[in-house]
Protein backbone atom coordinates (compact mmCIF):
# COMPACT_ATOMS: atom_id res chain seq x y z
CA UNK A 1 0.00 0.00 0.00
CA UNK A 2 1.18 3.65 -1.04
CA UNK A 3 1.55 6.00 1.82
CA UNK A 4 1.16 9.11 0.20
CA UNK A 5 3.47 12.25 0.60
CA UNK A 6 3.36 13.46 -3.42
CA UNK A 7 0.81 13.95 -5.79
CA UNK A 8 -0.84 10.76 -7.22
CA UNK A 9 0.00 10.03 -10.63
CA UNK A 10 -3.65 8.84 -11.48
CA UNK A 11 -6.97 9.22 -10.59
CA UNK A 12 -8.59 7.86 -7.32
CA UNK A 13 -11.85 7.32 -5.38
CA UNK A 14 -11.18 8.97 -2.11
CA UNK A 15 -13.07 7.11 1.52
CA UNK A 16 -12.92 10.23 4.20
CA UNK A 17 -12.70 9.57 7.55
CA UNK A 18 -10.62 9.11 11.28
CA UNK A 19 -11.58 5.42 10.42
CA UNK A 20 -10.71 4.97 14.31
CA UNK A 21 -11.42 1.23 14.96
CA UNK A 22 -12.49 0.83 10.87
CA UNK A 23 -15.63 -0.49 12.22
CA UNK A 24 -18.79 -2.00 10.19
CA UNK A 25 -19.66 2.22 9.22
CA UNK A 26 -16.63 2.60 8.31
CA UNK A 27 -15.96 -0.54 6.10
CA UNK A 28 -19.19 0.52 4.13
CA UNK A 29 -17.63 4.46 3.39
CA UNK A 30 -14.28 2.22 2.43
CA UNK A 31 -15.59 -0.70 0.53
CA UNK A 32 -17.45 2.35 -2.18
CA UNK A 33 -14.06 3.19 -2.56
CA UNK A 34 -12.63 0.07 -3.42
CA UNK A 35 -15.63 -0.80 -5.41
CA UNK A 36 -14.14 1.95 -8.10
CA UNK A 37 -11.05 -0.03 -9.19
CA UNK A 38 -13.42 -1.10 -11.24
CA UNK A 39 -13.81 1.97 -13.11
CA UNK A 40 -9.82 3.13 -13.08
CA UNK A 41 -9.65 4.64 -10.22
CA UNK A 42 -7.05 3.86 -7.33
CA UNK A 43 -9.17 3.25 -3.72
CA UNK A 44 -7.78 5.68 -1.63
CA UNK A 45 -8.45 6.83 1.84
CA UNK A 46 -7.57 10.53 3.54
CA UNK A 47 -7.47 9.78 7.62
CA UNK A 48 -5.93 11.75 10.40
CA UNK A 49 -3.09 9.45 12.50
CA UNK A 50 -5.28 9.31 15.79
CA UNK A 51 -2.63 10.00 18.37
CA UNK A 52 -2.88 13.88 17.46
CA UNK A 53 -6.31 14.29 17.07
CA UNK A 54 -6.54 16.51 20.07
CA UNK A 55 -10.56 15.87 20.94
CA UNK A 56 -13.92 14.14 19.26
CA UNK A 57 -16.75 15.65 20.15
CA UNK A 58 -15.51 18.13 22.78
CA UNK A 59 -13.55 15.46 24.70
CA UNK A 60 -9.88 14.23 24.77
CA UNK A 61 -9.82 11.15 21.75
CA UNK A 62 -8.96 7.48 23.61
CA UNK A 63 -7.84 5.76 20.13
CA UNK A 64 -8.79 2.18 19.64
CA UNK A 65 -5.97 0.86 17.30
CA UNK A 66 -2.28 1.75 16.55
CA UNK A 67 -1.25 3.27 13.39
CA UNK A 68 0.21 0.35 12.11
CA UNK A 69 -2.40 -1.88 12.55
CA UNK A 70 -4.73 0.35 11.08
CA UNK A 71 -3.14 0.56 7.86
CA UNK A 72 -2.90 -3.04 7.77
CA UNK A 73 -6.80 -3.47 7.87
CA UNK A 74 -7.16 -0.62 5.27
CA UNK A 75 -4.99 -2.78 3.19
CA UNK A 76 -6.87 -5.83 4.21
CA UNK A 77 -10.19 -3.91 2.98
CA UNK A 78 -8.86 -3.51 -0.61
CA UNK A 79 -7.13 0.22 0.24
CA UNK A 80 -4.06 0.96 -2.33
CA UNK A 81 -2.95 4.13 -0.76
CA UNK A 82 -3.77 5.75 2.27
CA UNK A 83 -2.47 9.85 2.95
CA UNK A 84 -2.42 10.12 7.05
CA UNK A 85 -2.26 13.80 8.00
CA UNK A 86 -1.25 14.99 11.53
CA UNK A 87 -4.49 16.69 12.73
CA UNK A 88 -1.71 20.40 13.68
CA UNK A 89 -1.40 20.35 9.90
CA UNK A 90 -4.01 19.86 8.96
CA UNK A 91 -6.07 21.68 11.31
CA UNK A 92 -6.07 25.08 10.23
CA UNK A 93 -6.76 24.81 6.78
CA UNK A 94 -10.28 25.91 5.58
CA UNK A 95 -13.04 23.54 3.78
CA UNK A 96 -12.03 25.14 0.18
CA UNK A 97 -7.93 24.84 0.56
CA UNK A 98 -8.61 20.94 2.17
CA UNK A 99 -10.28 20.48 -0.80
CA UNK A 100 -8.01 21.70 -3.24
CA UNK A 101 -4.55 20.99 -2.01
CA UNK A 102 -6.14 17.58 -0.16
CA UNK A 103 -8.14 16.10 -2.59
CA UNK A 104 -7.72 17.63 -6.27
CA UNK A 105 -3.79 18.09 -6.64
CA UNK A 106 -2.22 15.61 -3.74
CA UNK A 107 -5.06 12.95 -4.26
CA UNK A 108 -6.56 13.31 -7.90
CA UNK A 109 -9.77 12.69 -6.92
CA UNK A 110 -12.92 12.13 -9.18
CA UNK A 111 -14.95 10.24 -7.04
CA UNK A 112 -14.74 10.94 -2.68
CA UNK A 113 -16.73 9.46 0.25
CA UNK A 114 -18.03 9.60 3.51
CA UNK A 115 -20.42 9.43 6.46
CA UNK A 116 -23.32 12.01 6.76
CA UNK A 117 -21.27 13.07 10.04
CA UNK A 118 -18.19 14.31 8.14
CA UNK A 119 -16.81 17.62 9.28
CA UNK A 120 -13.84 19.19 7.65
CA UNK A 121 -12.13 22.45 7.78
CA UNK A 122 -10.91 25.04 9.88
CA UNK A 123 -12.95 24.52 13.63
CA UNK A 124 -15.02 21.50 11.43
CA UNK A 125 -17.44 24.57 9.73
CA UNK A 126 -18.04 22.29 6.56
CA UNK A 127 -19.64 19.14 6.36
CA UNK A 128 -21.38 17.32 3.47
CA UNK A 129 -22.91 20.08 1.75
CA UNK A 130 -20.33 22.13 1.79
CA UNK A 131 -18.34 19.00 0.26
CA UNK A 132 -20.42 18.63 -2.42
CA UNK A 133 -19.97 21.84 -3.52
CA UNK A 134 -16.51 22.37 -3.82
CA UNK A 135 -16.77 18.79 -5.86
CA UNK A 136 -18.76 20.53 -8.36
CA UNK A 137 -16.32 23.38 -8.91
CA UNK A 138 -13.26 21.24 -8.53
CA UNK A 139 -14.18 18.10 -10.98
CA UNK A 140 -14.92 15.62 -8.51
CA UNK A 141 -18.43 13.32 -7.47
CA UNK A 142 -19.37 13.28 -3.66
CA UNK A 143 -21.07 10.64 -2.07
CA UNK A 144 -22.30 10.25 1.03
CA UNK A 145 -22.67 6.54 2.36
CA UNK A 146 -25.66 5.96 4.34
CA UNK A 147 -24.80 4.48 8.35
CA UNK A 148 -24.90 0.66 9.58
CA UNK A 149 -26.85 0.28 12.28
CA UNK A 150 -27.27 -2.66 14.74
CA UNK A 151 -29.78 -3.52 17.54
CA UNK A 152 -31.73 0.25 16.25
CA UNK A 153 -28.46 2.46 16.84
CA UNK A 154 -25.31 3.54 15.05
CA UNK A 155 -22.22 1.78 14.89
CA UNK A 156 -19.74 4.13 15.56
CA UNK A 157 -16.44 4.67 17.66
CA UNK A 158 -18.17 5.60 20.77
CA UNK A 159 -20.19 2.74 21.50
CA UNK A 160 -17.38 0.61 20.36
CA UNK A 161 -15.36 2.12 23.35
CA UNK A 162 -17.99 1.96 25.71
CA UNK A 163 -18.38 -1.63 25.24
CA UNK A 164 -14.41 -2.15 25.97
CA UNK A 165 -14.90 0.17 29.02
CA UNK A 166 -17.12 -2.05 30.10
CA UNK A 167 -15.78 -5.37 29.53
CA UNK A 168 -18.39 -6.18 27.22
CA UNK A 169 -16.20 -7.49 24.30
CA UNK A 170 -18.61 -9.74 22.17
CA UNK A 171 -21.18 -6.78 22.08
CA UNK A 172 -17.89 -4.39 20.66
CA UNK A 173 -16.93 -7.48 18.34
CA UNK A 174 -20.06 -6.92 16.63
CA UNK A 175 -19.49 -3.37 15.62
CA UNK A 176 -15.80 -4.37 14.25
CA UNK A 177 -16.98 -7.35 12.12
CA UNK A 178 -14.47 -8.90 13.84
CA UNK A 179 -12.55 -9.09 16.91
CA UNK A 180 -11.50 -6.43 19.11
CA UNK A 181 -7.00 -6.97 19.00
CA UNK A 182 -4.17 -5.69 20.62
CA UNK A 183 -1.48 -5.62 18.15
CA UNK A 184 2.72 -5.00 18.73
CA UNK A 185 5.39 -5.89 19.02
CA UNK A 186 6.48 -8.24 22.19
CA UNK A 187 8.55 -6.62 24.87
CA UNK A 188 10.82 -7.70 27.58
CA UNK A 189 8.77 -8.16 31.21
CA UNK A 190 10.19 -9.16 34.12
CA UNK A 191 9.79 -12.28 33.27
CA UNK A 192 7.68 -13.41 36.31
CA UNK A 193 5.29 -15.50 34.77
CA UNK A 194 8.52 -18.36 33.87
CA UNK A 195 9.02 -18.25 37.80
CA UNK A 196 5.49 -19.56 38.74
CA UNK A 197 5.25 -21.86 35.57
CA UNK A 198 3.23 -19.48 33.28
CA UNK A 199 5.23 -17.96 31.33
CA UNK A 200 3.60 -14.82 29.11
CA UNK A 201 4.33 -12.18 26.05
CA UNK A 202 3.56 -8.73 26.74
CA UNK A 203 2.12 -5.82 24.08
CA UNK A 204 2.46 -2.31 25.83
CA UNK A 205 -0.45 0.34 24.76
CA UNK A 206 0.60 3.35 23.02
CA UNK A 207 0.15 6.84 24.66
CA UNK A 208 -3.23 7.96 24.59
CA UNK A 209 -4.71 4.62 23.22
CA UNK A 210 -7.93 2.89 25.01
CA UNK A 211 -7.54 0.20 27.42
CA UNK A 212 -10.14 -2.20 27.32
CA UNK A 213 -11.89 -3.11 30.85
CA UNK A 214 -8.96 -4.65 33.61
CA UNK A 215 -9.75 -8.19 33.68
CA UNK A 216 -8.57 -11.71 32.15
CA UNK A 217 -9.63 -12.86 28.61
CA UNK A 218 -10.08 -15.66 26.74
CA UNK A 219 -7.78 -14.61 23.45
CA UNK A 220 -6.48 -15.51 20.46
CA UNK A 221 -2.42 -14.80 19.25
CA UNK A 222 -1.74 -14.61 15.47
CA UNK A 223 1.69 -14.66 14.45
CA UNK A 224 3.80 -13.24 11.43
CA UNK A 225 3.81 -16.65 10.44
CA UNK A 226 0.21 -17.44 10.15
CA UNK A 227 0.77 -19.47 13.49
CA UNK A 228 -2.26 -19.26 15.84
CA UNK A 229 -2.68 -20.24 19.37
CA UNK A 230 -5.90 -19.56 21.94
CA UNK A 231 -4.52 -17.77 24.63
CA UNK A 232 -5.34 -16.13 28.49
CA UNK A 233 -4.71 -12.76 28.55
CA UNK A 234 -4.60 -10.37 31.71
CA UNK A 235 -5.63 -6.47 30.91
CA UNK A 236 -4.51 -4.29 33.58
CA UNK A 237 -1.38 -3.46 35.68
CA UNK A 238 -0.79 -6.66 37.26
CA UNK A 239 -1.53 -5.80 40.78
CA UNK A 240 -0.33 -8.63 42.77
CA UNK A 241 3.08 -8.45 41.84
CA UNK A 242 3.81 -5.14 40.43
CA UNK A 243 3.70 -1.82 41.55
CA UNK A 244 4.34 0.34 38.30
CA UNK A 245 0.60 0.84 37.65
CA UNK A 246 1.45 1.12 33.58
CA UNK A 247 -1.07 -1.19 31.70
CA UNK A 248 -0.56 -3.83 29.17
CA UNK A 249 -1.32 -6.66 27.69
CA UNK A 250 0.36 -9.84 29.09
CA UNK A 251 -1.19 -13.46 27.36
CA UNK A 252 -0.26 -16.85 28.75
CA UNK A 253 0.09 -18.77 25.57
CA UNK A 254 -2.24 -22.28 25.09
CA UNK A 255 0.18 -25.06 24.17
CA UNK A 256 3.44 -23.03 22.98
CA UNK A 257 6.72 -23.40 23.36
CA UNK A 258 8.81 -20.80 21.82
CA UNK A 259 10.41 -17.27 22.71
CA UNK A 260 8.20 -14.72 20.77
CA UNK A 261 10.79 -11.45 21.82
CA UNK A 262 10.77 -8.86 19.32
CA UNK A 263 8.09 -10.57 17.28
CA UNK A 264 5.13 -8.80 15.81
CA UNK A 265 1.81 -10.21 17.65
CA UNK A 266 -1.56 -9.98 17.18
CA UNK A 267 -3.73 -10.63 20.01
CA UNK A 268 -7.92 -10.75 19.75
CA UNK A 269 -9.80 -10.81 22.91
CA UNK A 270 -12.80 -12.90 22.09
CA UNK A 271 -14.28 -13.56 25.83
CA UNK A 272 -13.96 -11.63 29.34
CA UNK A 273 -13.29 -14.30 32.17
CA UNK A 274 -12.89 -12.06 35.32
CA UNK A 275 -11.89 -8.59 36.85
CA UNK A 276 -8.32 -8.40 37.11
CA UNK A 277 -7.60 -9.34 41.22
CA UNK A 278 -4.88 -8.72 43.70
CA UNK A 279 -4.07 -12.00 45.29
CA UNK A 280 -2.77 -12.45 48.94
CA UNK A 281 0.29 -14.34 47.36
CA UNK A 282 1.59 -15.88 44.22
CA UNK A 283 0.07 -19.14 45.36
CA UNK A 284 -3.07 -18.12 45.03
CA UNK A 285 -2.31 -16.27 41.81
CA UNK A 286 -0.98 -19.48 40.86
CA UNK A 287 -4.28 -21.13 41.56
CA UNK A 288 -6.63 -18.45 39.71
CA UNK A 289 -4.28 -18.61 36.93
CA UNK A 290 -4.55 -22.56 36.60
CA UNK A 291 -8.79 -22.00 36.68
CA UNK A 292 -7.93 -19.16 34.11
CA UNK A 293 -7.02 -21.31 31.71
CA UNK A 294 -8.81 -24.19 32.44
CA UNK A 295 -12.08 -22.14 31.38
CA UNK A 296 -10.25 -20.75 28.41
CA UNK A 297 -10.14 -24.20 27.25
CA UNK A 298 -13.81 -25.09 27.56
CA UNK A 299 -14.44 -21.84 25.83
CA UNK A 300 -12.16 -21.59 23.17
CA UNK A 301 -13.67 -25.29 22.32
CA UNK A 302 -17.14 -23.45 20.90
CA UNK A 303 -15.27 -20.95 18.93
Amino acid sequence: MINVTKPLLQESAVALGLFDGIHLGHQKVLAAAVQCSKDGLLPCAFTFNASTFPKKHGRELEFLYTEEYKQSLLENIGIKAVLTANFFDIGEMNGESFCRNILKDMLHAKKVFCGSDFRFGKDAACSFTELAEFGRNMGFKVICIESVCIDGSEVSSTRIREYLNEGRIEKAQELFGRPYAVSGTVVHGKKLGRTINFPTINQNFQKGQLVPAKGVYLSRVSLTDDRRYFGVTNIGVKPTVSYENIPLAETHLLDFKGDLYGVYCTTELLHFIRPEKKFENIKALQTAIMQDIEKARKLALSI
